[in-house]
């Protein structure tokens, strides 16, 4: 075989190869982005300091979604938080931790779609729609203050968070290893590959951050080999109100929400945001009409 058949064919195999790759990102995204953790990671959830209920609610489609409302022993109505969780996180291990990450504020935590015992199947547009159902089902709870409504997301809900942020008035937002977007990660995991043609769920966080009017606590961690510090100096740079950006020491991108350090200081974050803004008053009990 001459040399130039022997290019071509080498050429071939490449270029069969590389069409065999992209082929395969395209077909299995959904499962490189998202990992469903289908076990509880605490096995009987309660917070120390709230009331605990486990919790099941529809999205607009119907689909059913499991998780916990957490509420503080105190009369109402008080701040609240809704939490998103990470790309293998089962969110349970929130309730556990209520009271040291959000003490005196009603938490709602709930699994993304085939998390935990939530139906159906993960995806950026019905994560954004179900985080703003989310937001607006704990506003409409009488004991939450709706002016004082908070979230918080971790690593790929960070960009749940940002979105639910933009559409709805989170009062805070807290931002735990956030990303640009990732559309910008995995065109650095897969390079050569045209990633921007093949990639569904993008969580493109960065087109959103300047729309974002609520003051925003970033927290990274020291040591993160999932989301590079490059990756959220960008979106850093786009967000309007930065309260603070903070690198919590001995963290990792797995450990940094369980770290004791970082629980104090996002109750710290909330609690001092929650009380620069007058609570809501409850409302007055009516008076019996006489017969």
């Amino acid at each position: 075989m001459s040399t130039s058949r022997k290019v071509a064919a080498a050429v071939g195999v490449v270029g069969f190869l590389w069409a065999g790759m992209v082929s395969a990102i395209a077909a299995g995204q959904r499962k490189l982005l998202f990992n469903p953790t289908l076990v509880r990671e605490v096995q009987s959830p309660r917070s120390s300091a709230h009331r605990t209920r486990a919790v099941v609610l529809r999205a607009h489609d119907g689909t059913r979604l499991a998780g916990w409302l957490m509420t503080p022993h105190t009369p109402g109505p008080h701040p609240a938080v809704v939490y998103f969780g990470g790309r293998s996180e089962e969110v349970s291990w929130v309730a556990r931790d209520a009271g040291n990450l959000f003490p005196g504020m009603t938490v709602l935590v709930m699994n993304y779609r085939g998390y935990g015992d939530s139906r159906g199947e993960p995806g950026e547009e019905h994560m954004v729609e179900d985080g703003c159902m989310l937001f607006d089902w704990l506003c409409s709870r009488r004991n939450v203050d709706k002016g004082r409504v908070a979230v918080v997301g971790r690593s790929l809900g960070s960009g749940v968070a940002v979105q639910v942020a933009k559409e709805r008035p989170a009062h805070s937002v807290v931002l735990i290893t956030p990303y640009d977007s990732i559309l910008a990660l995995a065109q650095r995991r897969f390079r050569g590959v045209p990633v921007s043609y093949l990639l569904r769920h993008r969580f493109e966080s960065i087109k959103y951050a300047s729309l974002l009017s609520a003051p925003t606590y970033v927290l990274r961690a020291a040591s993160d080999d999932v989301v590079p510090h490059m990756h959220t100096d960008v979106l850093v740079a786009k967000l309007l109100r930065v309260h603070m950006d903070e690198t919590i020491p001995d963290s990792d991108h797995m450990n940094i929400p369980y770290l004791p350090a970082t629980q104090q200081k996002i109750a710290q974050f909330l609690s001092t945001q929650f009380m620069l803004t007058p609570p809501l008053q409850p409302l007055p009990e009516e008076a019996p009409t006489a017969a």
